[in-house]
């Protein structure tokens, strides 16, 4: 890992402890053992660091987006990548995540228009996968946007898991399934949790 990455790498641990707003560029230096003034020989400013975390993330969103578009399935085992997704960006760079989920408002006027952009438009792919469903049968008529959200929200916490690997892969496993199972049509046909 060169200096500059790890310096991202501290910076998401910072700004996911403290908060960006609360967190400096010196406390910043202190945590990776430089000068305040040689900090800024690899970094512009704590706001690019900002930038740099939110759009990764985002970038990783979308793109994982399009493979998962592109392959030829259902929509509700689509929707399960999508969550698998979630999951591995949170898992592979925890802080990262938080910084991208909770401290995004603070981007420079022009970085988050750029970033809402990149937001709606993963948005509006995930929505369109749950429409398809809707649309052949297989996931319930609700709201596409009250579906993401609930989807997304419920697996915003999954970084911090604190378990031993197989406790969190089964907590991971349950939480898909859970997930899946909300917005699946059942196959039962006259039940009250049909799609019919």
């Amino acid at each position: 890992m060169s200096r500059k990455q790890s310096i991202y790498q501290e910076a998401a641990r910072l700004f996911s402890e403290k908060g960006y707003a609360s967190a400096s560029m010196r406390d910043l230096a202190i945590r990776v053992g430089i000068e305040p003034s040689s900090l800024y020989s690899h970094i512009k400013s704590k706001d690019q660091i900002l930038k740099e975390i939110c759009f990764e993330c985002a970038h990783a969103f979308n793109e994982g987006l399009e493979r998962i578009e592109k392959v030829d399935s259902e929509p509700l085992q689509k929707i399960r990548a999508l969550i698998a997704l979630h999951l591995q960006i949170a898992e592979e760079d925890p802080s990262s995540i938080v910084v991208f989920n909770d401290e995004w408002k603070h981007l420079g006027e022009e970085s988050l228009q750029e970033f809402l952009t990149m937001r709606k438009s993963y948005e509006e792919g995930f929505k369109s996968i749950l429409r398809a469903g809707k649309e052949n049968g297989t996931i319930r008529n609700y709201s596409s946007g009250l579906m993401l959200n609930t989807i997304v929200s419920g697996l915003k916490w999954m970084h911090d898991i604190k378990s031993n690997r197989d406790d969190a892969m089964k907590l991971k496993n349950d939480l898909t399934d859970l997930l899946i199972h909300g917005i699946k049509c059942s196959s039962n046909k006259g039940k009250t949790n049909s799609c019919s």
